[in-house]
């Protein structure tokens, strides 16, 4: 069996996925100084449209945002979750309290053993989409910093 050092481990933590994400959106956030001029330009630009888009017949296709204004405010929130925590939602209470008291009726309905292995599957299973989706998301914040960057050293989003 092959061993990891500690560094191997380190670079395909959930730490370092997380941190790669929240640097990139602190980056976006620096660069893109006056974020109203992302205001109605696309969020691919036809020459790049292809290269970023990974359109894969078995992922879900969930409706994009229409402009590069929306996917920054996106972005940002996000972030701004991940270092926060989440806000108290309108069913009064937290995402985390409003998912303990979902579970709640379940584990009295099942007695009190709690299959371990079921909740080891469901932790990799979040896991795994956890990975993919802080990777997507770096992604889109380089992204869109770099187009930032291209559109307003050309000026035309400036008009």
């Amino acid at each position: 069996m092959m061993q990891l050092n500690d560094a191997q481990c380190n670079k395909h933590s959930l730490l370092n996925v997380m941190n790669r994400f929240i640097a990139a959106a602190n980056n976006m956030n620096e660069t893109i100084m006056v974020p109203s001029l992302l205001r109605d330009v696309p969020l691919e630009d036809n020459a790049s449209e292809e290269s970023v888009s990974h359109n894969n017949n078995n992922e879900p296709s969930y409706p994009k945002q229409r402009d590069m204004y929306e996917h920054y405010l996106l972005l940002k929130s996000i972030k701004n979750d991940m270092e926060w925590g989440l806000l108290k939602r309108e069913m009064g209470g937290s995402f985390l309290e409003m998912a303990v008291k979902q579970e709640e009726p379940q584990q009295q309905m099942s007695g009190d053993a709690i299959d371990c292995p079921d909740l080891e599957s469901q932790f990799h299973y979040h896991l795994h989409g956890l990975f993919g989706v802080l990777s997507k998301l770096t992604v889109q914040a380089d992204h869109l910093t770099n187009r930032y960057k291209r559109e307003i050293g050309g000026g035309s989003l400036l008009r």
